[in-house]
């Protein structure tokens, strides 16, 4: 069975899935990707693993553009383009399973050539009620016509599988687990940090005894605003000289999240900047507890590398992963982050038990474990079955 993924950009996580599908696949996967959108650092990793099976394409031209384009929030902004040369690749690959990522971009392609060559179409979709609440009725119109022919949807977790049955895909042909953090890579890399580095490391930033750690965009959607309004309530409860918030990520928002914190004369908060993705480890390492109070996400993936380093989880219902990854009591809690005295006393919490922190990170790494690059490519391989096994029924076979 040959398999073709055509997915416009990447980015360092989706490479062990990419190699382990390869495995299941003994040696017949085939990218294709786009060279302008996807980092160079990704593209030279799989090129190093998938060799001439991973092929970047140039020059994509935008057709049509719509909305707010510096909005981070989904369904605000619309874009059209098109790929030169991406039908003729998939046409001289001729695949046997196609693999599509989401419904629009270069998925559109994948679908015309399904449509023209009964080529089975399975997408990989990450979109849940939340995400889309606010989606348009021709994105929505668009995308139940389209489904009709897709052989079988992989869906990160409970909450995509959810939306893309009302969507119109039987349940069937729903796989879920296709999300994975690179486990091995930074479990490996936080192992390497002995105990006395880590506490240099949080000496030379001037942290207190514990550290909540943040690591994300610095945009509005990400809620580092509501969790910094917590962060006042939290003072209030005289635990200031106990806990410190580490915040590390980039984003347009960091101007005014620093105004708002010296308005509200915050303590303890430390703004690092963007962290290369091969140094993040220290970060996790040093820290104690990990919160992602995101406003709107589909399955955030710095939740499970967060895990992977053995950190309990503070985590918004807003984010797609949590009925997956999240165990009440056991390896964290969830919050609604506009709610702020919620976030505050969650925090509080931690802070009153710290002796059970230990034993909710080791939780957390044992709930992850199951979200590895080995089962996500498992997912994967499963979803491409269901299709192949419709081409074969229409052959006859």
């Amino acid at each position: 069975m040959k398999v073709l993924w055509v997915n416009k950009s990447f980015s360092d996580y989706r490479i062990p899935v990419y190699v382990e599908l390869d495995k299941l696949l003994n040696g017949n996967l085939f990218l294709i990707f786009s060279g302008d959108h996807t980092p160079d650092r990704v593209h030279k990793k799989i090129k190093k693993y998938l060799g001439h099976q991973a092929i970047a394409l140039e020059g994509e031209k935008v057709i049509f553009r719509r909305g707010e384009s510096d909005s981070d929030f989904a369904n605000v902004y619309t874009e059209l383009s098109y790929q030169p040369g991406l039908y003729h690749e998939i046409k001289m690959c001729k695949p046997d399973v196609l693999i599509g990522e989401g419904f629009f971009k270069w998925t559109f392609t994948a679908f015309m050539y399904r449509t023209f060559h009964g080529t089975p179409l399975v997408v990989s979709y990450e979109r849940t009620h939340h995400t889309e609440r606010k989606s348009q009725w021709y994105r929505i119109l668009y995308r139940k016509a389209v489904i009709k022919y897709v052989n079988a949807i992989c869906c990160n977790g409970s909450l995509s599988a959810k939306y893309s049955h009302w969507l119109g895909m039987p349940e069937s042909r729903i796989v879920t687990g296709s999300m994975a953090a690179d486990a091995e890579e930074l479990h490996r890399n936080c192992e390497a940090i002995s105990f006395e580095e880590r506490q240099a490391f949080r000496e030379s930033l001037k942290l207190n005894k514990l550290v909540f750690l943040y690591v994300g965009q610095l945009v509005e959607r990400k809620g580092v605003r509501e969790l910094l309004a917590s962060w006042e309530k939290v003072q209030s409860y005289g635990i200031k000289d106990i806990i410190s918030l580490v915040i590390v990520g980039e984003g347009p928002e960091r101007a005014n999240l620093e105004e708002f914190m010296k308005d509200k004369t915050l303590g303890n908060v430390h703004f690092i900047g963007g962290v290369s993705y091969d140094s993040i480890a220290q970060y996790y390492a040093m820290a104690d507890v990990f919160v992602m109070p995101t406003l709107e996400d589909n399955w955030s993936l710095v939740v499970p590398e967060a895990m992977v380093c053995g950190l309990p989880i503070i985590c918004s219902i807003y984010n797609g992963c949590w009925p997956e990854l999240i165990k009440k009591d056991v390896n964290g809690f969830t919050i609604d982050p506009y709610k702020i005295e919620e976030i505050s006393r969650t925090i509080k919490y931690f802070v009153d038990y710290q002796d059970r922190i230990p034993k909710m990170g080791e939780s957390s790494r044992q709930i992850v474990a199951d979200y590895s690059p080995v089962n996500a490519a498992k997912a994967i391989y499963n979803a491409c079955i269901i299709a192949y096994q419709d081409k074969l029924k229409a052959l006859g076979k």
